[in-house]
């Protein structure tokens, strides 16, 4: 993993060498989060050689430069201006007024009362609006309060939701409000009378969320859930593959259904996991800009197989060093969804290239590409020289496209092999999700049956019939699809 942690510093450097230091004096202060923009973008954008006003050669001083970003009344402005075909073929870049919830949503931390749900609009009067509660956070007000998988809403303190009041009353100001359940009545859903109140706190949900096996005849199968690639549980996900080694399973289930992604570097070390056979092949080769590209020594973008996981903190510490669990399985399964992207997809396609990999469930986002956190500092980084004590705006730009070993990847999307949708009650007007980790959950126990039997789904698959959601409460979060070069951000 030696290349991942040289990468920062030939990188960083490059940005240092060929962009401006931040020891400008005539940059007018209500400009100055503009000029860091163009300067960021221009640096490091993955699209800046197809962005004109991104061009090394569009302004020939400081002062061209001040003219145009006067022009954009705010930072969002100009940082809309600069994408490339933004939500077409730039479809994940973003910017922030508050760095400090961007690192925290990195790392699983945000303001939640732990209920993940998903809203429809009523089969009925569809300007109503209805949610299914999908996932309960372990440790969250939610579930302290008896918030349950496949529990029906349609009113929040009394008011029926609809298309036009359901932000303000699930995502507004308010850090509380009561749930009215309420019977799914074919998809008309009426109150029955159950209310539960709950308080939105400042929540870190443990990624690793079950480790199970399951003895099914000469199969010895082990299931994972994996909700995000954060760093600051790679330990616990270790933990969880050294559980499913002493069991010496034969077959491997890791659920990524609701993985929206995360660290590059987690997702190899997850990697390294499923197969450690291969360590110090190569597991995904990224692709920069041009300029970055020319400038950095090739190695650096190529993120190989390990044997340990070593992290360190943004002075260099490190805070966890310890071998990897690996089971060096041939064949894996992954459970996904239409809310499974990024780092879920690298792992997938990584895999692929050495593995047989299975997908059950639904075709993912498709999201290959990946970006890093810029702050307004030398170097953009988070503890750089001269970080502006103005503001706390950063960039979340995307900065690389990743292939795997075979230079493979697919903005489309992973088909799955068996294709079966969470059934949300569309098809038979009942709700039928099951318990996560346990075989009343169609997705996992259809991957169970593929795994024992090789039988594939046949005719018409299930999804074809369901509604699309109006909303997701997890993915409806600004960095939920994430894929970041996590040493970046230090």
């Amino acid at each position: 993993m030696k290349n991942i942690f040289k990468i920062t510093t030939l990188v960083l450097s490059f940005f240092i060498f060929y962009n401006c230091s931040k020891k400008v004096d005539n940059i007018p202060m209500d400009i100055e989060i503009n000029d860091f923009v163009w300067k960021g973008l221009n640096a490091s954008y993955y699209w800046q050689s197809d962005v004109p006003d991104l061009s090394d050669t569009r302004f020939s001083n400081q002062n061209e430069l001040n003219d145009f970003t006067a022009g954009f009344d705010t930072p969002e402005d100009i940082f809309q201006s600069l994408r490339f075909q933004p939500g077409v073929v730039d479809r994940f870049s973003v910017i922030v007024d508050d760095y400090i919830a961007l690192e925290n949503s990195f790392q699983g931390i945000r303001l939640s009362n732990g209920m993940e749900f998903k809203l429809y609009r009523n089969k009925g009067n569809t300007s109503n609006v209805y949610g299914v509660v999908y996932y309960v956070i372990p440790g969250s007000d939610a579930e302290n309060k008896g918030v349950l998988r496949g529990m029906v809403f349609s009113a929040i303190d009394g008011t029926q939701i609809t298309d036009t009041n359901f932000s303000s009353l699930l995502f507004g100001s308010n850090v509380s409000y009561t749930v009215n359940f309420a019977d799914f009545n074919a998809g008309n859903p009426v109150v029955n009378g159950t209310t539960i109140n709950l308080v939105k706190e400042q929540l870190q949900e443990n990624p690793v969320a079950i480790t199970k096996v399951f003895n099914e005849g000469t199969n010895k199968i082990g299931y994972l859930l994996y909700n995000q690639f954060a760093s600051s549980f790679d330990g616990q996900l270790n933990a969880a593959f050294a559980t499913l080694k002493s069991e010496n399973i034969t077959d491997l289930i890791i659920d990524l259904r609701y993985n929206g992604g995360g660290s590059v570097r987690t997702a190899t070390y997850l990697g390294s996991m499923i197969n450690g056979s291969n360590n110090g092949k190569l597991f995904s080769q990224e692709i920069w800009n041009e300029k970055v590209m020319a400038n950095t020594n090739p190695d650096v973008f190529l993120n190989n197989f390990t044997n340990q996981i070593v992290n360190r903190d943004s002075n260099g510490n490190t805070i966890l060093d310890e071998p990897i669990n690996s089971l060096n399985l041939q064949r894996v399964y992954f459970i996904v969804t239409d809310d499974t992207a990024s780092a879920s997809e690298l792992v997938i396609n990584g895999m692929d290239a050495y593995i047989d990999v299975n997908l059950v469930g639904t075709k993912t986002v498709g999201k290959q590409v990946g970006s890093i956190t810029l702050y307004d500092s030398d170097g953009y980084r988070r503890n750089g020289l001269n970080l502006n004590p103005n503001h706390t705006y950063a960039m979340q730009p995307i900065v690389l496209e990743i292939k795997n070993a075979n230079g493979q990847n697919n903005a489309n999307g992973y088909t799955p092999d068996v294709i079966l949708a969470e059934d949300f009650g569309r098809d038979d007007n009942t709700i039928n999700l099951g318990v996560l980790g346990e075989k009343s959950d169609p997705l996992l126990d259809r991957t169970i049956t593929f795994i024992t039997t090789g039988a594939k789904l046949t005719g018409k698959p299930s999804f074809f019939n369901q509604e699309k959601p109006l909303l997701d409460s997890k993915f409806i979060q600004p960095f939920s699809q994430e894929m970041f070069v996590e040493n970046f951000r230090k």
